[in-house]
């Protein structure tokens, strides 16, 4: 393992540890209360949310009370970018690869807004995943079509005060939790 990878092993089980906590405190409906605000301002655009896994915090409010067409990301390949298929309430779900649920049915989309799951965050804006490098490959290619807006969606606790970054790792334009919204977007780059 290099030093970068066990840096990044470190802080995910430190994140790990906290997000585990904030779940078991039961503290994600004010998130989505404020994930519901931050989305207000992209209705009509295509969002992509996620089906939240063991401890994540859990978008699937925001996402049914978004005015729009609604996806979630799949797994085709590893080290390949994310395909979305459109989702909605009332869709049926079936296991995907690693766990993730993915509806049965649905047309494939390209999200302009992404609620993206991570494991650790900083005060400016960087994330820290799982590892596989879904999020970063299939962002870095949104952004080269047109503007794509990345919202990182966690628990306050899981804010790191450094995290161990790649030149590849994509920013995020907001992060929400349950104690509030940061926007790291300047006037050049909103949408």
């Amino acid at each position: 393992m290099t030093a970068l990878a066990d840096q990044k092993a470190q802080a995910r089980a430190a994140a790990f540890a906290r997000r585990e906590q904030a779940h078991k405190a039961g503290q994600g409906a004010e998130g989505a209360a404020l994930l519901m605000q931050v989305l207000a301002q992209f209705h009509g655009r295509i969002l992509s949310g996620y089906m939240a896994m063991r401890t994540e915090i859990d978008p699937l409010p925001a996402m049914a009370a978004h005015r729009g067409q609604v996806c979630v990301p799949v797994i085709k390949a590893r080290a390949h970018p994310l395909e979305f298929q459109e989702w909605t309430p009332d869709a049926v779900l079936l296991d995907g690869p690693f766990g993730a649920r993915v509806p049965q049915n649905g047309a494939i989309l390209e999200p302009e807004v992404l609620i993206v799951p991570l494991v650790a965050f900083d005060a400016q804006g960087n994330r820290l995943g799982y590892g596989g490098g879904f999020y970063d490959r299939t962002l870095q290619n949104l952004r080269a079509l047109r503007p794509t807006i990345a919202i990182g969606f966690a628990y306050a606790a899981q804010q790191a005060d450094a995290l161990p970054l790649e030149a590849t790792d994509q920013p995020l334009d907001f992060i929400v939790t349950e104690t509030g919204i940061l926007d790291f977007r300047s006037s050049a780059t909103r949408i």
